[in-house]
């Protein structure tokens, strides 16, 4: 994934404006899916309809597609979608995606952690005496290279539904996860043991998009700055 280049030598004076309706934007539903709407309310986008409307995806009138947020950098990167929100742990994990990152929007903050059961440090103890230890995570490429750059050699185990239980059944003994306010971790006998990233909501761009409607897309990111 790459940074935005020469985003800040364009100019920032143009006038206030709405959101042009040629630029399309993808909106994650799920968790940040409240917060996206309420800031494209703010920046003059209708979504009304969106709101209304629990089954349908492409909102052609508002510049609008939704989808999970682990989809929305498959569409920036491919064109099907201009701009995108999605939260910065997706950006980690594909972190091989073309796309630019133009803004953190500051909402939607959670904490990618590792956690273990309490009581005895389980991953310091499975490291101490064999070398190795297991982790389950819904994050494989930010959980191995969290232990490749703290130099712990780690055994990822991939899991898609609950991966607290991981830990409780003595599948891992260590979990890589994301968190909001610690509160599923504490139900499930687990703690923190280390925080790797804050994760926030994220605006990206495709990079053709980036540079053929850069001036629609400044115009979008003075409009971001004021609110």
């Amino acid at each position: 994934m790459a940074e935005r280049p020469g985003a800040g030598f364009r100019s920032l004076h143009a006038s206030r404006r709405r959101l042009a309706p040629e630029l399309r934007i993808a909106v994650p539903r799920g968790a940040l899916f409240a917060g996206t709407l309420d800031l494209l309310d703010r920046l003059g986008i209708d979504t009304a309809e969106v709101r209304a409307n629990d089954r349908r995806l492409l909102f052609e009138e508002a510049g609008i597609v939704t989808m999970r947020p682990s989809d929305v950098p498959t569409y920036v990167e491919a064109g099907a979608a201009d701009l995108g929100i999605t939260g910065k742990d997706v950006l980690l994990e594909q972190s091989d995606r073309m796309v630019h990152e133009l803004r953190d929007l500051g909402y939607g903050r959670c904490v990618m952690v590792l956690a273990t059961r309490a009581g005895e440090d389980r991953v310091a103890d499975a490291l101490r005496h064999l070398g190795v230890v297991r982790i389950a995570t819904k994050y494989p490429r930010v959980a191995a290279a969290h232990f490749e750059a703290t130099s712990r050699q780690a055994e990822i185990v991939e899991v898609k539904g609950s991966v607290e239980l991981a830990p409780l059944t003595g599948l891992v003994e260590g979990i890589v996860d994301l968190t909001a306010t610690g509160t599923t971790l504490r139900e499930n006998d687990l703690v923190i043991r280390e925080e790797i990233a804050v994760c926030t909501a994220r605006l990206i761009a495709n990079p053709v998009a980036d540079k053929l409607k850069a001036a629609q897309i400044d115009r979008l990111l003075e409009q971001l700055d004021g609110v």
